[in-house]
């Protein structure tokens, strides 16, 4: 479902989940439905039926419980003048939402339950915060294109009313695209929600790991819900000195002189971004220390494992629970007898079920948000030391490991160093003495390592790179349903055996299975890499045969001061006109020029820089030939083997023929 509100006019569309089946109930001085929309809302409520929206517990339900509450009051009333009082109502909820204000109508409050699937994928999260508008993009949706009448705009044209009609029914049928998408996600939460007795339809991941959380621990302590949620440990400073594991030691200079700063260090608790930053340049490759993690990357270059070496890869098991589990940490304001035996629970209970049990999902959402959390003022889990105490032992614990390796092992090349494991490329003789580090390692820390070995490492960067698994033998007549479970599988068939590798793609080589509200611009181009890197096709063969203009497709969107516009030429005159806030665009051989301005100070970006000329596509139109888009395929093929040149360091002309 989904409402539009304008200043005399409101419109509502519901669409039936199973079907498309829809009701429109208008309500303005040229069609008044009113009367039949609250038939319509009572009936939701008799049959308990419920709402799915996009946003709609701050907005459309909102509206929905002041239209329900207030009804009696507009007996009398006109449509248009009922659509006034709805619109101010509407303009106090985005006000309210945009000062971080409490919504009037709470979800328990509610006559109609909610399925929120703007709030369920965490999409209000600062780090995913994703509108509809860029969700449509990265669903490939044929529609992109804002209302085109202002919501100030009186009406008075049934032309207006069907325009608004249209543009709300392509909002309805996207969010039940994303309903579908999310079908297994809120099947789980159905059961959640069933068995820990409270309503977890529209939780985020975060918001289900402190309901359970709080479900197990909070009899232990023996406090209202209440008193539960108002925990918090507030702390001025941490002293790095007094949270570090007695074990970490170094050998080198670089690493000791890293650790007598950390020892040194006295943060500020309420503001710990930026604080904790490090660079430490170790055998000519430079590892960055965060309050997230560690991050260290060789320079770009394809990474081989051969006759003589092999790559190793080893991640830390379930790192920071672990870490948690082991020392037994806890938020100070819990009591450590009490937390640390749950928190351990949970892990033990995670390892005996199956992965493809959505409880092992659950319980692993609970021990990684942990971490998060602790730094997290709004949550009950927050005390900002033991966030520090996490992430410093973390970091260092690892990079213990690292230099150990790299110590011992004649020839060993470091490859990179990422958050809780490592990739190391060492001579196949030493593989057992790799392992033996390995293990007094986790004898030591009481973790426990996971052991890769890969065949290649394409690497741009430590966030963008590909990486492929040695072969492994499988009978054939499974293979589909392997395949199918993980579709970054790569297959290749050897004579009478049948092999296949395990392909990862990170960062900006990754193009499937993305996120919805990652950015998906130009994936033409990160499949060109991957059908170079690992198919030998070169750009030029592959672009050939991609004929799908949305991979094509590139998405920018506008904050603030800025706007976009599209700039051309009328009789001469260069003109602005401007654009949406979110626009689809593809370069083009013809077309314009697309450029963000700042409406405060003027300033000027232009989206694609230089000679490329770009094409508008918030409405899909799909052409006979796909000559027929006239994209510019120069840009391309020019953006693949930029990337590629990066990592093979080759010349263009090269890489034409390689």
């Amino acid at each position: 479902m989904d409402y539009e509100t304008l200043s005399n006019c409101f419109v509502a569309v519901f669409q039936h989940y199973k079907s498309n089946d829809k009701k429109i109930f208008v309500v303005n001085d040229l069609e008044d439905n009113f009367d039949a929309l609250i038939d319509f809302l009572e009936g939701n409520i008799k049959n308990k039926e419920w709402h799915i929206s996009y946003n709609g517990l701050n907005f459309d339900a909102q509206i929905t419980h002041y239209i329900l509450d207030n009804s009696y009051k507009w007996l009398t009333y006109s449509g248009s003048d009922i659509a006034k009082d709805i619109y101010a109502y509407a303009q106090s909820c985005i006000n309210k939402s945009r000062a971080g204000d409490f919504q009037e109508y709470p979800e328990w409050k509610m006559k109609i339950q909610q399925i929120d699937v703007f709030k369920l994928n965490h999409w209000d999260n600062k780090a995913k915060k994703s509108s509809l508008k860029w969700i449509q993009f990265s669903m490939d949706w044929d529609n992109l294109l804002d209302m085109p009448i202002e919501h100030t705009v009186h009406i008075d044209k049934y032309e207006q009313i069907n325009i608004i009609i249209d543009y709300c029914i392509n909002d309805v049928e996207s969010t039940a695209a994303i309903y579908n998408s999310s079908i297994s996600q809120i099947k789980l939460r159905k059961s959640l929600s069933k068995k820990y007795k409270v309503n977890l339809f529209s939780a985020s991941e975060p918001r289900i790991s402190k309901e359970i959380f709080m479900y197990y621990m909070r009899p232990k302590m023996n406090i209202t819900k209440y008193d539960f949620k108002k925990l918090r440990t507030e702390r001025i400073k941490i002293d790095c000195g007094n949270i570090i594991l007695p074990y970490i030691n170094f050998k080198t200079q670089e690493f000791n002189n890293l650790l007598s700063i950390i020892k040194d260090m006295e943060l500020d608790a309420l503001n710990l971004k930026g604080q904790f930053k490090f660079c430490v340049n170790y055998k000519n490759v430079d590892t960055t220390f965060g309050l997230g993690g560690v991050h260290g990357a060789n320079k770009s270059g394809i990474y081989e494992s051969d006759e003589d070496y092999i790559i190793m890869s080893s991640d830390v098991t379930s790192f920071y629970p672990n870490l948690v589990i082991r020392n037994k940490w806890s938020a100070a304001h819990f009591p450590q007898e009490l937390f640390c035996p749950q928190y351990e629970w949970f892990f033990d209970e995670r390892v005996k079920i199956p992965k493809s049990n959505p409880m092992n999902y659950v319980l692993k959402i609970i021990l990684n948000s942990t971490f998060g959390l602790s730094n997290d003022a709004t949550s009950f889990f927050y005390d900002p030391e033991l966030c520090m105490r996490i992430t410093i032992n973390g970091q260092l614990t690892l990079m213990m490991l690292y230099e150990r390796i790299m110590e011992e092992i004649p020839g060993a090349i470091s490859i990179m160093q990422n958050t809780d494991g490592i990739e190391i490329k060492i001579p196949k003789e030493y593989k057992e003495a790799y392992l033996d580090i390995c293990k007094d390692w986790e004898d030591v820390t009481k973790l426990k390592l996971e052991h890769t070995t890969y065949s290649k490492i394409i690497l741009a960067d430590v966030n963008s790179y590909i990486a492929i698994d040695n072969p492994v033998k499988v009978d054939i007549t499974k293979w589909r349903s392997i395949k199918d479970k993980n579709p970054h599988y790569l297959f290749s068939i050897k004579g009478s055996d049948f092999l296949y590798s395990a392909v990862k793609l990170k960062g900006r080589f990754n193009f499937h299975n993305l996120e919805l509200h990652k950015n998906k611009s130009k994936l033409v181009v990160a499949k060109g890499i991957y059908e170079f890197f690992i198919n030998n096709i070169l750009p030029e063969d592959y672009i050939k045969t991609n004929t799908n203009i949305l991979d094509y497709c590139i998405a920018q969107k506008s904050r603030g001061d800025w706007k976009q516009v599209k700039r051309v030429s009328i009789n001469g005159v260069i003109t602005d006109i401007g654009l949406q806030k979110i626009n689809r665009y593809y370069i083009s051989n013809n077309g314009c020029k697309l450029v963000k301005v700042n409406t405060f100070d003027g300033r000027e970006i232009q989206l694609e820089s230089g000679k490329w000329k770009q094409t508008v596509f918030n409405k899909l139109c799909i052409k006979n030939k796909f000559e027929d888009y006239n994209v510019n395929i120069k840009y391309y093929i020019d953006a693949i083997k930029n990337e590629i040149d990066n990592i093979i360091n080759i010349s263009k002309k090269q890489l034409t023929i390689f």
